[in-house]
């Protein structure tokens, strides 16, 4: 029989980390430190790849979040939920640009279209204002 020096020193040091160090993992892990552990949603039911996001400076736990394929999400919770605003309204579902007006948190602006060249890159269909008084993009004006 052929022993090759390398494969016999790697043999033996696994052994002996396994002999060493395997009866530690065993004793670490105990399935009743993990029993209270559950799957949760931590995001929007749908979205895609988030492109941009911007926030309310008068209101911190405000955000919006502008996403390829999903259009605009907004949250009031700093993110537990999100909510659609722009569905069934624009002409696109891609979107490149978010801002919020500083001088009026109500006025949102949204600009279609995705600057990051993939396979599902849409261009762009617009730029919308929402009305005043109301975030909602659902209710905003076509601007370009």
């Amino acid at each position: 029989m052929n022993f090759q020096p390398r494969a016999l020193r790697v043999a033996v040091m696994l052994l002996a980390a396994v002999s060493c160090f395997g009866p530690l993992f065993a004793q670490a892990y105990n399935p009743s430190l993990w029993s209270g552990m559950h799957y949760r949603m931590i995001g929007p039911e749908r979205g895609g790849r988030v492109t941009t996001v911007t926030g309310v400076p008068s209101q911190p736990h405000t955000f919006y979040m502008g996403s390829t394929g999903g259009g605009v999400w907004k949250t009031t919770d700093a993110g537990a939920t999100w909510t659609n605003v722009s569905d069934g309204f624009f002409k696109v579902a891609s979107m490149g640009a978010i801002e919020v007006s500083l001088s009026n948190p109500d006025v949102v602006y949204a600009g279609t279209g995705s600057s990051k060249i993939r396979s599902n890159v849409s261009i762009g269909r617009g730029l919308y204002r929402s009305e005043e008084h109301t975030s909602e993009l659902q209710s905003c004006q076509y601007l370009v």
